[in-house]
């Protein structure tokens, strides 16, 4: 892995997390499923990542702990965002670049696409349409030139990229088209 596909992820797990607390104070637990319902279930969010993260945050400002008790013994500590945390939200959600709309910086962002300006959430969205059309070229070229003796296997995972990328195409038209209005 990349240093920067390794920045791009911390950033992207920044970004959700403050996203999450500016919503309201939650535990490391909730954090965890709540990114679990955005990524899907097949990137799943470690504690050992989740946490190393959280403290970073708190050594920046950007989040603060508490102790709260609970039904059980032991207390439980309850992340919140703090208003320097909520500044870099906000300029979070302002700022666009590449990773905005590369596969796992989009998914982040278009979850918290309601505090992105309008203007924002276009470029955001013509990022991955034009990502997006890049790569189905790059796909459907290598289909139509397909060596004698390739893995059928390889050439069907081929396929069903492009026509993935080719549906995310047209909808990502169409949310533009609405975005405009």
């Amino acid at each position: 892995m990349e240093v920067g596909q390794v920045r791009s992820r911390s950033q992207s797990l920044e970004f959700a997390l403050l996203g999450l607390l500016s919503q309201n104070p939650l535990h490391g637990y909730e954090l965890r499923k709540r990114i679990g319902t955005m990524v899907g279930p097949f990137r799943a969010l470690s504690f050992s990542v989740l946490y190393p993260q959280l403290r970073r945050m708190m050594e920046s400002g950007l989040i603060q702990e508490s102790a709260v008790e609970s039904l059980s013994r032991r207390s439980r500590i309850v992340y919140a965002i703090t208003e320097r945390g909520s500044a870099r939200f906000s300029s979070l959600t302002e700022t666009v670049s590449p990773d905005t709309w590369e596969d796992e910086g989009f998914e982040i962002r278009f979850a918290f696409f309601s505090p992105t300006s309008s203007k924002n959430r276009v470029r955001i969205l013509e990022g991955r349409h034009r990502r997006l059309k890049e790569k189905a070229e790059i796909l459907r070229s290598e289909l139509e030139k397909s060596p004698i003796g390739i893995d059928r296997y390889l050439e069907e995972w081929r396929r069903h990229s492009l026509e993935s990328a080719d549906r995310e195409i047209v909808w990502l038209e169409d949310m533009i088209k609405i975005e405009r209005k």
